[in-house]
């Protein structure tokens, strides 16, 4: 069993990992090279402010950062490596208590992964282009660590329990962290164009989709293919 998870986990990771890299270098990538543009301007470039006040934007120039080019693309690529391996590991490990039938749920897995790590968080805490004000670190991970848990929990009663009251209990837990709220700066500023902040947040959507439906499709595949080939052994 094991073996099994850790293969299926394995070979899903890393094609997901490829495929999220190949769209985030063709879409992504480049509207965040576009906005560095602006983040490292000079200081007398255009900042929209959403409130009364401004806010600091400090850049070291001595922090390491990849460049352009072979850097970057192989700095992703680990980075999305071992993001996809870990969820793989978590998706593989749940099969082993509810085995999918058919490949083709591994999709219904890959849009709950989605709603979980992506969708929900992301109703409070939108991804962000550099040079855009955010609040404490901590406390947004915080927030994003506790939305996660909440979203899997209520997901999980919504889709597994039998009762109509698990099921309601799972709605309210789902409502939790954004009744709640997010962290948020005390000014909302950023020094890249609107137009660009918004086609990056439909880009990093999008290209997160795609990821998770690839994450569930394989990871299904692979680990029934492994369960099919043991009972024809």
């Amino acid at each position: 069993m094991i073996k099994r998870i850790a293969q299926t986990a394995g070979f899903t990771g890393l094609l997901a990992a490829l495929l999220l890299t190949l769209l985030q270098s063709f879409w992504v990538s480049p509207l965040i090279l576009q906005a560095e543009t602006f983040e490292k301007a000079e200081p007398v470039a255009e900042v929209h402010e959403h409130a009364a006040g401004t806010a600091a934007h400090t850049h070291d120039t001595e922090a390491w950062e990849p460049a352009d080019g072979w850097q970057r693309v192989v700095s992703t690529t680990g980075g999305n490596l071992v993001v996809a391996v870990g969820f793989a590991l978590m998706l593989a490990g749940l099969y082993t208590l509810r085995a999918p039938t058919k490949t083709s749920q591994g999709l219904l897995w890959g849009l709950a992964g989605y709603a979980t790590f992506v969708l929900a968080p992301t109703l409070g805490l939108p991804p962000e282009l550099p040079g855009t004000a955010a609040a404490d670190l901590a406390s947004r991970q915080m927030w994003w660590i506790g939305t996660a848990a909440s979203t899997a929990v209520g997901l999980s009663l919504i889709a597994f329990s039998r009762h109509w009251l698990m099921k309601i209990l799972g709605v309210a837990i789902l409502a939790v962290p954004h009744v709640i709220g997010a962290p948020q700066p005390q000014v909302h500023s950023m020094l890249a164009p609107e137009a660009l902040e918004a086609q990056f947040k439909i880009a990093s959507q999008l290209t997160n989709v795609v990821f998770w439906l690839a994450l569930g499709l394989i990871s299904a595949w692979l680990f029934r293919r492994k369960i099919d080939g043991q009972y024809h052994a």
